[in-house]
């Protein structure tokens, strides 16, 4: 890059005049090595996604929320491929929540990204769970690890357990016990 900088004096009846001309002119094309240009400082991708600035339009106010719900929608959308997945507000829990399938057709699932320094209550979990659909709680470590936790509305039972298992019994236990 070469600047240059020249001014010139112009007189009039009345007056001076001063013109100043700054000449920029870039000289790779003639030869000059680009790599020795400064570069500008690297810019944050993450704050450039448009997922990111979709979620930063809603307006939580909590910036660590904010940022775990992104890693989350990464991980959903790029490693596990969900489907349909979209963030939305919930103002009761000044928090961003993500709504999307883990495959074609499957149910919509409302998944609530949380820092792990974040405190939660049973009301917070309530809100989501109000939301009518099937809940995923992920919790979000500082080195960006993932856990997810499927809640629900109420007790599950149980899978019953898969294989070739016999169910002896109380009491061939306790007549196991006797004789010994």
């Amino acid at each position: 890059m070469i600047h240059g900088h020249s001014s010139s004096n112009i007189s009039s009846g009345s007056g001076r005049l001063t013109v100043s001309l700054v000449v920029n002119m870039s000289r790779a094309s003639d030869g000059e090595d680009v790599s020795e240009r400064p570069r500008p400082a690297p810019q944050n991708w993450i704050l450039l996604h448009p997922a990111y600035e979709q979620m930063k339009k809603l307006e939580v106010g909590d910036s660590e929320q904010l940022h775990a719900a992104f890693l989350v929608y990464m991980d959903l959308t790029e490693v596990r491929r969900w489907k349909d997945v979209s963030c939305v507000k919930s103002p009761e829990l000044q928090a961003v929540l993500l709504e999307g399938r883990e495959k074609e057709g499957a149910p919509i699932q409302t998944v609530f990204p949380l820092p792990v320094r974040r405190a939660l209550c049973h009301k917070s979990l309530r809100h989501v769970l109000d939301r009518g659909y099937p809940m995923l709680l992920c919790a979000v470590a500082s080195d960006s690890t993932l856990v997810y936790q499927r809640m629900t509305d109420g007790l599950v039972t149980p899978d019953p357990p898969v294989g070739p298992f016999q169910d002896v019994g109380r009491r061939q236990h306790r007549k196991r016990r006797q004789q010994h």
